[in-house]
């Protein structure tokens, strides 16, 4: 009897921990209602506009559904048996002496959320022994994760044996049992972090972040993130403490973000991509800036644009909001490509549309701007975290999630091993740009599982008033609590990133009266919002609609974000075509040859075209867009839109051919002379049409297209 009471004594404890309650008060017989009804920040934190909800609330339907089930199909649900040498029973989070790093974090990292977003027995249970075994062999003074062996292990190609103290490696496990306990209370994990934390409160001080290696200290964010997550449930002030300690460890984002240009001195050597401490002092911080070629690890961008705004929390200072505002900006300027990513194939390397972006930046991108949404509210942060997701995300990966491209370019029209554009061809030998499961660098391979599931994670919040906020689009269904504990299922219906209306139907336990919050996209001009057919005035704050009013079940919202072609300029003033939240690109249809030269990067698939793709576009038909475009909407009933065969919608546009613009070891390299030649104004011109499609359904692509002065 004594057992069950205590059971549920704790069980009662946990609910406002799930749901985020703040303690009811009584003042005289008045009954004060909490304001939230989710995990919200405890003083002396800054209050977060929008709250998680636990994972699993959000359900994906329709075609992102089919993503997550090909997911769960493909490498994410059996990337075990695919890599066993790395995430076999040897590993060192499983107790064994093989990896011991960050790859099986990263892989659980994924597969977690998936596994309760679909909740599938199968997935859960690929996951619980990594849960298990770290929960059940913390040591005495709270170290967690694989133990340390007494001398460096034999070096086993391809198996990172070695650093098990590293810091970095159990940051990655820390979102993994976050996520786990969001998923089912675990009291377990509260535990077990509290224990490490304070382990890390006494040891930090003397064996610092950069302690082994230089990664933790560029991704401390991560780790400060969860140490907050965790003050918000116990209270325990010492958490605070070890937050300073932290962040005064960390890399300063800030302060790099907010240098100046260093045009000077714009390529830095990149020799401290190894597994050596990198000695930077403050000069070298005060002279590192995003606009040099090679400044900073392209992943390390990833996560560090997140820290500024972890730290805003606890000191809420603009400067950290200017810092990651600057830091988009420049990222963009310097380095940008349309598809919302940046050139960085291990360090950033610049505009060029035929560099790499590396699928871990992606990934990890993603997850940085997922939390600064929920901390500032800033709808900024979603528009660039939609026009990743919808253009470059589901390009880097195959059909079936069997393989994926280490590297993707915005311009690319052969998949080769001969290919020369990226800073590691050599060090890979050439596998960069193909398609594989160990071609370029395996990380990717285990830390690209996070994206989708993380994304259908955060397509609904409640608000700080216990209201309902829909910021991101997608086909999908919610249940949570509004307003004082209603139950609510909102199911959204919808065609969007390729459609411009989206539908959301509410079911209500009883009439309710709280706030709606529609975000209005950047690109979204002339919105209309209707409610039960009619069309509704509400108030906009920074690019979000809000409809308070009380609602009933039964009611419909319909937004409508009309979607209208336009150009952007890119490297070079090479041109781009958008409409909505997606890019286009050049329709190319591709042959396979599959390759494998036994040399450790395993078998890989090489893609070319026979197709035309040296194409620039026309001024002239540019300066009449939309009017010169056609708009071609294809049948489609929501299944698997992310290639050529099914992609919903085709652009019509006109253009000529730019015979000088030839491959370069394949590569689509713009010649140097190119803006001179685009400008001659006696050249005959030939002109046809050529079909564009969403960035996203392609393969081999031309995204960056010179302009022809005509």
């Amino acid at each position: 009897m004594v057992n069950y009471f205590k059971k549920l004594c704790c069980f009662l404890w946990i609910l406002p921990v799930l749901y985020g309650c703040k303690d009811i008060k009584t003042s005289g017989s008045k009954l004060e209602v909490p304001q939230a009804n989710y995990l919200q920040n405890r003083t002396p934190l800054a209050a977060m506009p929008y709250l998680e909800l636990p994972l699993g609330a959000i359900k994906p339907k329709s075609w992102l559904k089919e993503q997550l089930r090909r997911m769960a199909d493909g490498m994410t649900g059996h990337l075990d048996e695919i890599y066993p040498q790395v995430l076999g029973p040897s590993n060192g989070w499983l107790g064994g002496d093989g990896d011991g790093w960050e790859r099986g974090p990263y892989w659980i990292d994924g597969l977690l959320p998936l596994a309760y977003i679909l909740n599938d027995a199968n997935l859960k249970a690929k996951v619980s022994p990594w849960v298990e075994w770290t929960l059940t062999h913390q040591t005495e003074d709270g170290y967690l994760g694989p133990v340390p062996f007494n001398t460096e292990p034999e070096i086993i190609h391809g198996v990172q044996r070695s650093m098990r103290k590293d810091w970095w490696p159990k940051m990655v496990m820390l979102k993994v049992l976050q996520q786990h306990y969001n998923a089912t209370a675990d009291e377990r994990v509260i535990n077990v972090l509290t224990k490490y934390f304070r382990h890390q409160l006494k040891e930090l001080p003397n064996r610092p972040l950069d302690d082994l290696t230089f990664w933790a200290n560029r991704r401390g964010a991560d780790n400060l993130q969860v140490v907050y997550w965790l003050y918000n449930i116990t209270g325990d002030t010492f958490l605070l403490d070890l937050g300073e300690i932290i962040h005064e460890q960390t890399y300063p984002w800030s302060t790099v973000f907010l240098n100046e240009p260093n045009e000077v001195d714009s390529v830095m050597p990149y020799g401290y991509f190894n597994m050596k401490k990198y000695p930077f002092d403050s000069v070298e911080i005060k002279n590192t800036s995003l606009s040099q070629i090679g400044s900073i690890h392209t992943v390390n961008f990833a996560q560090g644009l997140k820290q500024p705004g972890i730290r805003y929390q606890k000191e809420p200072n603009q400067k950290y909001i200017d810092a990651i505002k600057k830091a988009l900006q420049d990222i963009k300027k310097y380095h940008g490509q349309p598809q919302g990513m940046y050139g960085g194939d291990e360090p950033l390397h610049g505009t060029d549309p035929v560099q790499g972006v590396e699928f871990c930046s992606i990934s990890e991108e993603m997850f940085s701007l997922e939390t600064l949404l929920k901390i500032t509210g800033d709808t900024e942060f979603a528009d660039v975290l939609e026009r990743i997701v919808y253009n470059a995300l589901p390009a880097q990966a195959s059909d079936d999630f069997s393989a994926r491209q280490y590297f993707q370019a915005a311009n690319q029209v052969e998949l080769s091993d001969r290919l020369e554009t990226s800073f590691e061809t050599k060090n890979h030998k050439g596998t960069d740009f193909v398609f594989g499961v160990l071609t370029g660098y395996p990380c990717c391979t285990t830390n690209m599982h996070q994206s989708w599931p993380k994304y259908v994670q955060n397509l609904f919040y409640s608000t700080s008033d216990a209201g309902v906020a829909a910021l991101l689009y997608a086909p999908s269904e919610v249940d949570m609590k509004v307003a004082d504990n209603v139950a609510l299922t909102i199911t959204e219906t919808t065609g969007f990133p390729f459609e411009e209306n989206i539908n959301f139907n509410f079911e209500l336990s009883e009439s309710a009266t709280f706030p709606f919050h529609l975000r209005i996209p950047s690109w979204a001009k002339n919105p209309l919002v209707k409610v039960n057919g009619q069309v509704v005035e509400g108030r906009v704050d920074k690019q979000v609609f809000i409809i308070n009013r009380r609602w009933n079940d039964g009611d419909e919202v319909i937004l409508t974000l009309p979607m209208h072609i336009k150009s952007s300029k890119w490297h070079k003033g090479a041109i781009s075509i958008e409409r909505g939240p997606l890019v286009y690109a050049l329709k190319l249809e591709g042959y396979e040859k599959v390759k494998n030269r036994n040399d450790g990067f395993g078998k890989f698939t090489e893609i070319s075209t026979n197709d035309d793709w040296n194409f620039a576009l026309l001024k002239s038909e540019l300066n009449k867009l939309p009017v010169s475009a056609q708009v071609i909407q294809k049948p489609w009933d929501g299944s698997y839109p992310w290639n050529l065969e099914n992609a919903p919608i085709e652009i019509k546009i006109k253009a000529t051919k730019f015979p000088e613009w030839k491959l370069v070891n394949g590569a689509p390299v713009f010649p140097d002379s190119f803006g001179s030649i685009a400008k001659q104004n006696s050249r005959s011109l030939e002109l046809e049409e050529i079909t564009l499609v969403p960035y996203g359904c392609t393969t081999l692509r031309i995204t960056e297209f010179p302009q022809m002065d005509r």
